[in-house]
């Protein structure tokens, strides 16, 4: 699954507004513009676009695509957006490294990430793929959350990302 594609899912599935969109942006770091966005949530026209990679393509003739980096800033300011801004501990960095250093990574960045900004516990989360008709354990999702490099991490795969993204727009359009 695409970039956009998460983008624009995830914008239908919570009922974003477009200046909404751009304030969430702004509040991960990314400054874009309305006609930005509006670029970043229409599908390319370019039927060759599975042949290349979401972080080559940061802008073409068409508009805006939207890359690793992009996603997660999004994403980050999804959760500023919802929960507002966590003050930093003494000692702690301002800011985290962002987490997308591969693509592989990007679905399970998509799942926590959404656990946060929209206070869901593994048994909501569990509920809202289950809304959309797919079945997993808490050992499984427990396996999706956790860190590259951890012994028992599973990477979270495209079914679970877009079918977790349908329960939410299930759940909060529904």
């Amino acid at each position: 699954m695409h970039n956009h594609d998460i983008l624009i899912r995830l914008r239908y599935a919570l009922d974003i507004k477009n200046k909404d969109m751009v304030e969430i942006f702004k509040l991960g770091d990314i400054g874009v513009t309305r006609e930005e966005v509006m670029q970043m949530l229409t599908k390319p026209k370019d039927d060759y676009y599975d042949e290349y990679d979401d972080d080559d393509m940061d802008e073409d003739e068409d508009g805006v695509n939207c890359n690793n980096m992009m996603l997660e800033s999004f994403l980050n300011g999804l959760i500023i957006f919802k929960r507002g801004r966590q003050e930093s501990k003494p000692g702690q960095p301002q800011s985290q490294p962002p987490a997308v250093k591969i693509k592989e990574s990007v679905n399970n960045i998509l799942l926590k990430k959404l656990k946060i900004a929209l206070t869901l516990t593994s048994e909501d989360m569990i509920d809202i793929l289950d809304e959309a008709g797919v079945m997993i354990t808490k050992g499984e999702l427990s396996a999706i959350l956790r860190k590259v490099g951890h012994r028992n991490y599973k990477e979270c795969g495209d079914r679970y990302a877009r079918n977790f993204l349908k329960g939410l727009t299930l759940r909060y359009r529904g």
